[in-house]
């Protein structure tokens, strides 16, 4: 029996066509029927009304904020997240799964409880916030504020993505890199990193997606000052709290549009990586 014939006999799934109809009937249901709608209500008013709203002096800072903060505080996870799940998967101590369930905690504790958590810590009266302010480093009320409560929020992407691939890594790898001659620094980059570079990427895109949507746990670090510290759901909070719920429709649309080009080009960018190294 050819191959395919015979995968097909024994596959215990239905159909490629049944199983694909009901994965696009899913799809539409949970995913482009609702952004369809937020499309069709961004238009509802006219062209000229939708590129007023989206791409208006505020709503352009509002992108900035949001969309350099989350990639900023993915690019920071993607170092110490690495360093984080090395530390994990190659050294056995005590507290290590401690340790390890701690790094989950951001996934399930409620994000406007990490918010009051973030800005009792880092304002000016909080634990490490009065010595941060006299020494001009302020936390709380500022743009940094809003990459610490992204960074907060990524963290466990980024480990969680990378430590499986780090697990499968044999250590004789390693051994044989340093056998020949290479020093601990030549190993990680010419063996270790190529292996897991995608992992780290598709990390550093889930960070980046998560945070570029981020609201609960920004809003009470940010500030929410215009053109300062307001981030891009912050104000289509506000444009729906004033009735414009075409101008926030239209915020939503350049939001959805940004971070699917950039989730696009990373997982490009991903495949690429894998079939060169495969």
């Amino acid at each position: 029996m050819p191959r395919a014939d015979r995968s097909r006999a024994h596959s215990p799934l239905p159909g490629f066509g049944l199983s694909l109809g009901i994965t696009i009937l899913w799809l539409s249901l949970i995913v482009l029927i609702p952004l369809s709608a937020v499309f069709v209500k961004s238009l509802s008013n006219g062209v000229g009304e939708f590129w007023t709203s989206a791409f208006s002096p505020r709503a352009l800072a509002a992108y900035r904020l949001s969309f350099g903060a989350a990639a900023l505080a993915a690019a920071v996870n993607c170092v110490f997240g690495l360093l984080v799940a090395w530390v994990l998967v190659r050294y056995r101590f005590g507290g290590r799964r401690l340790l390890s369930a701690l790094i989950d905690l951001p996934f399930a504790l409620p994000t406007a409880v990490a918010g009051i958590a973030l800005t009792a810590l880092y304002a000016d009266t909080g634990i490490l916030g009065r010595f941060l302010e006299p020494a001009g480093l302020p936390i709380a009320y500022k743009p940094s504020g809003v990459v610490v409560a992204l960074t907060f929020i990524g963290l466990p992407f980024v480990v969680r993505t990378v430590e499986p691939v780090l697990a499968g890594i044999s250590s004789e790898t390693e051994e044989a890199a340093l056998t020949l001659g290479a020093s601990r620094l030549q190993t990680f980059f010419r063996v270790i990193f190529p292996a897991i570079a995608p992992a780290l990427a598709t990390g550093f895109a889930l960070a980046f997606a998560r945070g570029a949507g981020e609201y609960g746990s920004v809003i009470f670090i940010a500030g929410n000052m215009p053109f300062k510290s307001e981030i891009a759901p912050l104000l289509i909070v506000t444009q729906l709290e004033e009735y414009d719920y075409a101008g926030a429709a239209a915020i939503a649309c350049v939001m959805l549009i940004i971070s699917f080009a950039v989730l696009l080009v990373l997982n490009l960018l991903q495949h690429w990586q894998a079939r060169r190294l495969g």
